[in-house]
């Protein structure tokens, strides 16, 4: 086996919709790495910040940041993510709130804060983590990268079957229109825009089931 017994980050960065929670949970668990869910860190700060927090100043946001901080507890899918010693739940996970993350995130205070959050939650534990700009901002140095992609129609349809499972009301129309607004938004912010790390290995999972998705990226980390 290709892993060694010491820290080690693997990275999974890619738009919404693209299976990377899924994905990151299965290849921690298969390596008994802790789990790190960055776009919850996002949702769980623009839902304690409230609706307009991307409206204030950065100064007052930088104030209202000081009273947050993250802690990572377990690995594989035990792995727990808490805010302010309280679990983060699915009350994050609505469109209305990964929209105020996708506000929130362009302005230099949050992502420097979240960031810095990131990095010390990666300090002293293997992790697996994914989000937008782990494998080109956060953690640059990490040794497995992957980018995972597929088209906004067929994420879509992934984000309303797992609504529906949620029990959540869905529209499949307003849920494309939303990401594909989002996608344009997150690669096109001045600060850390999504894209693939010049080093990572670009997977696109529209045509691959998630086993498949999976086997590819342990085939790199085990160096099969």
């Amino acid at each position: 086996m290709a892993v060694e017994n010491k820290r080690l980050i693997v990275t999974l960065d890619g738009p919404a919709g693209v299976g990377k929670t899924t994905l990151a949970k299965r290849v921690a668990k298969e390596l008994n790495f802790a789990y790190l869910d960055t776009g919850a860190m996002f949702r769980a700060t623009a839902l304690k910040l409230g609706k307009g927090a991307w409206e204030r100043t950065e100064e007052e946001l930088r104030k209202n940041l000081e009273g947050l901080s993250f802690t990572l507890s377990g690995t594989g899918e035990d792995s727990r993510l808490y805010v302010n010693n309280e679990p983060v739940g699915d009350e994050i996970r609505t469109e209305a709130v990964g929209m105020w993350a996708s506000n929130i995130a362009v302005i230099p205070a949050v992502r420097a804060f979240q960031k810095q959050a990131q990095q010390a939650i990666g300090a002293g534990t293997s992790l697996v983590c994914e989000g937008r700009d782990m494998g080109t901002v956060v953690f640059p140095n990490a040794k497995y990268k992957f980018f995972l992609d597929a088209s906004p129609e067929i994420r879509a349809e992934r984000r309303y079957k797992q609504l529906q499972e949620m029990g959540q009301e869905a529209d499949l129309k307003e849920i494309t229109d939303r990401l594909k607004a989002r996608d344009k938004q997150d690669m096109g912010r001045a600060e850390a825009p999504l894209k693939p790390a010049k080093d990572a290995i670009i997977i696109d999972t529209g045509g691959l089931s998630i086993d498949g998705v999976f086997d590819r990226i342990m085939e790199e980390i085990r160096g099969a």
